[in-house]
């Protein structure tokens, strides 16, 4: 059975090993761009005409479906192929057995280097959305996640493309509320006789522009929660108004019966303080969590409350639900903690955008809990309710007596 050789170039000559696969090649496959860079190697002239530069990635993956077969085919690619690169396409399109890899650098080692900067436990990630604007890839991070991902990493590194670019990545740490300094590094053009590296900060790089390819890497310093706490925070902990706060007990249920999940998103409506949103910020910092609150003083104190445990994850969003819900992505969880009398109404634009996940409401009153388990069961939850009912320790005289808070039902609604 033949196999692709995916050789990767840019860097550095290539091993005997790369260059015999290369030679032995029938068809060598290769981008304009890095046509121009492969011109300056040495097997250049013996293989030269064997040489196919197809316009897109797609041609060039469906040539290689329909002759791999029957050809030898050696294509080339930037660096090492199998970080972000083709090679994973070529392998998810054919299979592990029908390639070989050859690696050569990968631009993010040789960045490093350019900067002098290790990159040990630094973030890499990649916002290269693909060469076809019509077809953009979905990426694992966006541009939004960068200033949540900076309060856990104090290096990150970034593959960008034309839309995101260094200038687009550092108009976002502009408005990212970061507390720290940040340095940014741009490498432009690695490897080539023309390549740059400029160092600044994000309000610096967001004024100037850049030529392609180019890689960033962003340095900063990491964010420790206060007593490096992961769950479990104490209500006075966080800040909030008249003792409007769910209270430690039932904010641990309430979590637990969301069954978060690592990514997602998650809508807290009539988020209050946003406690639960902060410990769900915290517990899975790669959820989007949407805080939605109608009171100007309740979002003040999210605000704060972002801010002191670096939950760059939250967005907050100004209003009443189901009409603040529009513009908003689809949910996988929904905290319902207070709803303005709009329950019925909250329910039914849920069901509508989220055809599975889990729904937890909690209701103080008997009349909240029953329309609280109605409009889930008519939008076709099925329905499962808690009644929280907790005592505190409190002295008297010098003796522990146990003083009652108000039970709390928990109602928690699931699709599949």
């Amino acid at each position: 059975m033949n196999k692709v050789q995916i050789i990767g170039i840019g860097f550095r000559p290539l091993d005997m090993r790369a260059g015999r696969a290369l030679l032995n090649s029938d068809v060598v496959l290769v981008n304009d761009r890095l046509l121009d860079v492969f011109k300056n190697y040495a097997e250049y002239g013996e293989v030269k005409d064997r040489i196919i530069a197809h316009g897109s990635v797609y041609e060039m993956l469906d040539y290689i479906a329909d002759n791999y077969q029957t050809k030898n085919i050696a294509l080339l690619a930037a660096g090492d192929p199998m970080f972000f690169g083709i090679g994973r396409l070529v392998i998810e399109r054919l299979g592990k057995d029908a390639a070989e890899i050859y690696p050569d650098l990968s631009s993010i080692q040789v960045a490093f280097s350019r900067i002098r900067e290790t990159s040990n436990n630094a973030l890499l990630i990649s916002l290269h959305g693909g060469p076809d604007p019509e077809k953009r890839r979905k990426l694992e991070y966006e541009l939004t996640d960068l200033p949540g991902l900076l309060m856990r990493h104090s290096k990150i590194a970034i593959l960008t493309d034309k839309v995101n670019s260094p200038e687009a990545i550092a108009h976002m740490l502009c408005k990212g509320e970061m507390t720290s300094p940040l340095r940014m590094y741009v490498c432009e053009k690695l490897g080539y006789d023309d390549e740059k590296v400029t160092e600044g900060t994000p309000e610096e790089i967001s004024k100037m522009s850049f030529g392609h390819p180019n890689v960033v890497i962003i340095v900063g310093a990491i964010h420790e929660l206060p007593l490096h706490v992961v769950f479990g925070l104490k209500e006075d902990e966080i800040q909030h108004s008249r003792g409007l706060i769910t209270k430690d007990e039932v904010r641990a249920v309430t979590i637990h019966k969301l069954r978060l999940p690592k990514t997602g998103v998650l809508w807290d409506i009539g988020a209050g303080s946003g406690s639960v949103s902060i410990e769900a910020a915290i517990i899975c910092p790669d959820l989007k969590i949407y805080a939605i609150e109608k009171d100007e003083d309740q979002m003040l104190n999210i605000r704060e409350n972002k801010s002191r445990y670096k939950t760059g994850n939250i967005k907050i969003v100004s209003g009443h639900a189901p009409d603040a819900l529009i513009q908003l992505p689809a949910p996988d969880r929904v905290f319902i903690g207070g709803s303005s009398g709009r329950l019925n109404d909250i329910a039914d634009y849920i069901n509508d955008r989220m055809p599975s996940g889990i729904v937890v409401i909690n209701a103080a009153t008997i009349e909240t809990l029953n329309e609280a388990v109605q409009s889930l069961e008519r939008n076709g939850f099925r329905v499962d309710v808690s009644e929280i009912s907790v005592s505190r320790s409190k002295t008297i005289g010098g003796k522990r007596h146990m003083s009652a808070l108000n039970p709390i039902f928990i109602v928690t609604g699931e699709k599949v």
